[in-house]
């Protein structure tokens, strides 16, 4: 049941409130109808039926039966009592609360809430204590929610009841036709993601009643679609033609909308990432600045290092041009010279990772180009589209193993790079044979890379793919001409007493080959 069918119930109930209740019934075990009764409303029963996956609400004139089937349906006929004073829902979602007055007699009652979460597989009816909103203390639920079947949202009774999470959404009630038009380019069968209210079955009959496709945009026949959405609001009824083709469209609208969740964050991460790396670019440019300032200063204490005394924590010298004076400052354990190589040394390591980083900004640009392309498209991309999408973003993922991240070299051999210094030691030392291959960038962190060739010798394209993936998985990752060197597992060995991952080696052979992944 769908959010404006909701509404619709609510509007034929709630003018009639506050209404006298005559006692609870259950027809089955999901199923609990109230009668009620009021001075302009004829006995009617206001029946929930919250068995998933198709939770209802509704009011009916028929004369139903039935003695509570479970602890619930007892408490709720013993506590839930009194008149019906207020009917609301929660902005045009699937939830609904019912708040009555309770009573007096020999046990008094006290006034409480009913709570109907009208949602699919998570169906539930939840008794609160009085208050108001929907927020408070169960008192006790139809099914309780634990940590085990739900990490996001618990519901147990004596616990707070927590809503569903927060969404911003049109209402259609209200909708304007600025905001029509701004939907215009927006295929209508996918009005309902904007749109609070709509879920798949009333999408289609939005589509039908628009005269529309659900995959093609209003264009310029918006006013219609939003004529469609207005005559929605007031009947949200479903025809027979899109109960039938029209639930075919929703499982289609259904499964289009998960692969587009599922697409989208591992997608904005990427992008995320893209944009802290170009950021990093960004940085080590302005980092230049102060290289140069450490390579004048160390020009400078190179020049006048007769005239300072040892142990001075700071010198003035004049400048090479002539312009004045400048203030230097100085470690006393070292000398002129000592300070002056230290800025040298720290001039060239800023120059060279800016050199580095550079050279990684136009492929970074362009592959953020394309990312944020793919972000762009997946509001607009039809289900056929969404697959592909996903059969491509899970074939760019490389296969996991316990032992670090796999890949298949171009002749059919494993390759696996280890992602940190533990499984760099255990894909060298236990994993490797003696005969596999080993890779690692030269005289740069980063992991080992493992060819598990047995006792064949290595094509060239099986080298250079391994040694990309050695050069991509190091400090090096991005640069261009990066020094990777490769030998038999039975070369390489961990000195006594060295931290995990750190090796010696011999009767290596060296390739230069970018430091990117193979295939990018």
């Amino acid at each position: 049941m769908e959010g404006l069918m909701l509404a619709r119930v609510l509007r034929d109930l709630s003018p009639q409130l506050p209404l006298r209740t005559l006692g609870w019934v259950f027809p089955d075990e999901t199923t609990a109808a109230l009668l009620l009764e009021g001075a302009g409303l004829s006995r009617t029963n206001l029946v929930l039926s919250y068995r998933p996956p198709q939770p209802v609400v509704f009011l009916s004139r028929e004369r139903l039966r039935g003695d509570p089937r479970s602890p619930f349906q007892r408490f709720l006929a013993n506590r839930v009592r009194g008149d019906l004073l207020a009917a609301e829902q929660l902005k045009l979602d699937r939830v609904i609360a019912l708040h009555f007055a309770g009573e007096t007699g020999f046990v008094d009652q006290a006034p409480t809430r009913l709570l109907f979460e009208v949602t699919g597989r998570n169906a539930n009816l939840l008794v609160l204590d009085a208050g108001q909103g929907f927020s408070g203390r169960v008192v006790m639920a139809a099914r309780e929610i634990t940590g085990s079947r739900n990490r996001f949202r618990t519901i147990r009774t004596g616990g707070p009841y927590t809503p569903p999470p927060p969404y911003e959404k049109l209402d259609p009630r209200t909708l304007s036709a600025d905001q029509a038009r701004q939907l215009a380019d927006l295929p209508i069968g996918r009005w309902r993601e904007r749109l609070d209210g709509l879920g798949p079955l009333l999408g289609a009959e939005l589509a039908r009643r628009a005269g529309l496709s659900p995959d093609q945009p209003p264009g310029e026949h918006w006013p219609e679609a939003l004529a469609a959405v207005q005559a929605l609001t007031l009947d949200p009824t479903v025809s027979e033609g899109v109960m039938e083709g029209g639930a075919r469209e929703a499982a289609r609208g259904e499964k289009a909308a998960t692969l587009r969740r599922a697409l989208r964050e591992p997608l904005e991460k990427r992008v995320t990432l893209l944009r802290n790396q170009l950021a990093d670019v960004t940085r080590a440019e302005a980092g230049l600045s102060d290289a140069a300032q450490d390579r004048e200063e160390a020009d400078l204490l190179m020049a006048y290092a007769h005239t300072v005394t040892p142990g001075a924590s700071s010198v003035t010298l004049n400048t090479f041009d002539g312009s004045g004076e400048r203030a230097v400052a100085l470690e006393p354990n070292l000398s002129a010279v000592q300070n002056a190589e230290k800025r040298y040394t720290r001039a060239r390591r800023r120059e060279d990772v800016y050199l580095r980083l550079a050279e990684r900004e136009g492929p970074l640009r362009a592959e953020l180009t394309e990312a944020e392309a793919r972000v762009r498209d997946l509001d607009l991309a039809t289900l056929e589209q969404l697959s592909a999408l996903a059969a491509q973003v899970q074939s760019e993922k490389p296969e996991k193993s316990p032992y670090g991240t796999r890949f298949v070299t171009p002749s059919g051999l494993e390759a696996i790079v280890g992602r940190n210094n533990k499984e760099n030691a255990t894909l060298t030392h236990r994993l490797g044979r003696s005969m596999d291959f080993w890779f690692h960038a030269q005289g740069y962190p980063g992991s080992h890379v493992l060819v598990r060739s047995g006792a064949r010798e290595l094509d060239l394209p099986d080298i250079l793919f391994a040694a990309r993936l050695a050069a991509a998985n190091s400090k090096a990752r991005g640069s261009s001409n990066v020094p990777v060197d490769y030998t038999r597992i039975k070369h390489v060995w961990k000195p006594r007493g060295a931290p995990a991952g750190q090796v010696h080696y011999t009767d290596q052979k060296t390739v230069f080959v970018d430091g990117t992944l193979p295939g990018s």
